[in-house]
């Protein structure tokens, strides 16, 4: 018999009575009776009964050892007594009378408790991960990933993909969020960059004739924390293919993405639905105006409607002159909250202030009969014809955000995700994709003073050079697309700009000289020099997929050692200070306090 095991402790079943096993795990739980002892025995596969009474050597030593204790258990399987089997556990048909106990490795006194669900804090959890680890919950999420990835892949390489691997490091880049660098011991004062993706590499390779190319990307960005990204590293599907269109790239993506959310859609008993192919398209200033941002939740049946003109020269004078001064008034339906209080409403105008806006206007209605401030100026009939307008019935209420479009914007976007969870809209059973389009190209640095790009700098304008040339550049939309679920961003991508001619004329309405293109892109533009073929890809985030698998509120229940907020790593001690040994090395000196050694 093997050293540790013979079989894992999600293996055994009925089939098995009567055999000899020898088992190895983790003791997850511990239950006295008197003179019988169970213990469940944990591995990475599932959790085995094991019993131990006064007849069986194994009492004692299973009695002293902590929960947390590796332990081999030499023994015989049983069927359990009628009306004890567990149809939760994959062995719960049987049990294990051991004979004999071998502790491998003691538990110390827990910082926190590995078998049940208690909540405990990020510091202690990220402190003590490889414990939080083999919590139940989290170690399926981490297995949930392994084979996410699995398939992603399996997917791309069935699609005609090749994996390559690209530099980690590289040069710094002027443009995005911050690089995290690496400096040279070798070269005094340069440095290198941690990549924040791959995207010159990928295009580079398809310069180099490659044609489709991917690889589970690491990527690097010195920036903050949210629910839905992680500080320092992430993951990414990073794909790029030569002689495609747009409907290309969407159409080699779509079933790979709607392939693997079908696979774990039913993971762990969950019973979702995926939206059918192909992926709905969303215009960028559509999705603007229905849904108050460019990553809209589908599951959200609200739709946000410009209502400025029913307010033009209108008895409410607060909006008729908003709409006067060329800004704009929003609609957020309220359905059904004709039996909401007074107090509903004015909780979210409070919201609304809390989240740094003006204020939330509304107007409620029950029965026909319209209530509030903005009802009683703007007058019964009005609001009826603009109720009617929006397709509201007679028990609607309605949420007014005014003022700047892309402040109204925002606040309409945000109190609709509100509106929606408060009155518990949502359908938590689907996965709702769609793609948005149509961005612009370029955008107006109020700050600056300027016009800048909105996105990516190196996507192809549509149009291409002549829309450079004889267009206002705030009008011009460029090829790229974010591909959406459930309102969370998956990916960004873009039809590139292949052609040096339009790359430098797209970075000269930006304020670029062709000067500042040659040194801050040499590679890039250098290789479109010598033969360059139309090229578009995407990136979708590992990271975020798993998340929205999961089911996961935040991302680094997802990831095996996350930072915190701050980008630390409590459990390994990272960042720290360096020796001045290191730092002699390579030519830095530090001006923070730091250890002298």
């Amino acid at each position: 018999m093997h050293a540790y095991r013979s079989h894992t402790c999600a293996a055994l079943t009925a089939a098995n009575v009567g055999e000899t096993v020898r088992l190895s795990g983790w003791v997850h739980r511990k239950r006295d009776h008197g003179g019988v002892l169970f213990v469940d025995l944990r591995d990475n596969y599932g959790i085995t009964q094991v019993v131990a009474d006064v007849d069986s050597p194994a009492l004692k030593v299973l009695e002293e050892v902590r929960v947390e204790s590796v332990v081999t258990i030499d023994g015989e399987v049983k069927a359990r007594a009628a009306g004890t089997a567990n149809a939760n556990l994959a062995t719960g048909e049987i049990e294990v009378f051991a004979r004999a106990a071998t502790v491998q490795s003691h538990a110390q006194e827990l910082p926190m408790p590995v078998a049940g669900d208690q909540e405990y804090p990020e510091d202690i959890r990220l402190r003590y991960r490889f414990l939080d680890l083999r919590r139940e919950r989290l170690h399926a999420n981490i297995k949930l990933r392994s084979d996410v990835i699995a398939s992603l892949r399996q997917r791309m390489i069935g699609q005609g993909f090749t994996e390559f691997q690209t530099p980690i490091l590289t040069a710094s880049s002027p443009e995005g969020a911050r690089d995290y660098l690496v400096p040279s011991r070798v070269h005094p004062g340069k440095f290198y960059a941690l990549p924040q993706a791959p995207q010159m590499f990928k295009q580079l390779l398809m310069v180099a004739g490659f044609d489709r190319y991917f690889q589970i990307a690491p990527c690097f960005r010195d920036e903050d924390a949210r629910a839905d990204r992680s500080p320092g590293e992430f993951y990414q599907l990073d794909f790029e293919m030569s002689y495609v269109t747009q409907d290309d790239v969407f159409a080699a993506i779509e079933p790979v993405l709607h392939g693997v959310f079908e696979q774990f859609a039913d993971w762990q008993g969950k019973g979702r639905t995926v939206s059918p192919l192909p992926f709905k398209r969303i215009p960028f200033r559509e999705s603007m105006l229905k849904y108050g941002n460019d990553k809209p939740d589908l599951r959200n049946p609200l739709i946000i409607t410009d209502v400025s003109e029913h307010f033009a020269g209108s008895g409410f004078g607060r909006f008729a002159s908003i709409v006067e001064a060329g800004d704009v008034v929003r609609a957020i339906p309220a359905p059904g909250t004709a039996d909401k209080s007074r107090k509903f409403f004015d909780d979210m105008n409070s919201w609304a202030q809390g989240e740094g806006f003006a204020g939330l206007g509304y107007a409620t209605r029950k029965g026909g009969e319209w209530g509030g401030p903005i009802a009683k100026n703007h007058g019964e009939d009005k609001m009826s014809a603009m109720a009617d307008a929006l397709g509201l019935g007679p028990d609607d209420g309605i949420f007014f955000a005014a003022g700047k479009e892309a402040q109204a914007a925002k606040l309409a976007g945000l109190a609709r995700t509100r509106v929606a969870d408060q009155l518990g809209l949502l359908d938590q059973s689907r996965f709702e994709f769609c793609w948005i389009v149509d961005f612009p190209m370029f955008e107006y640095d109020e700050d600056a003073k300027k016009v800048d790009f909105s996105h990516n700098p190196f996507s192809m304008p549509q149009g291409e050079l002549e829309a450079l040339e004889t267009k206002d550049p705030l009008d011009i939309l460029a090829y790229q697309y974010d591909i959406v679920c459930n309102g969370i961003e998956l990916s960004s991508g873009a039809i590139r700009n292949h052609r040096p001619e339009i790359m430098y004329k797209a970075f000269e309405i930006a304020g670029y000289s062709r000067e500042d293109v040659d040194t801050n892109f040499a590679g890039m533009i250098n290789a479109f020099k010598y033969g360059a073929p139309p090229h578009g890809g995407s990136a979708p985030g590992v990271d975020r997929i798993v998340m929205l698998l999961a089911d996961e509120p935040n991302i680094r229940e997802v990831i095996t050692f996350p930072m915190t907020q701050k980008a630390e790593d409590l459990m390994m001690g990272a960042p720290s200070f360096v020796s001045a040994k290191q730092l002699r090395e390579l030519n830095i000196r530090s001006t923070a306090d730091q250890p002298i050694g």
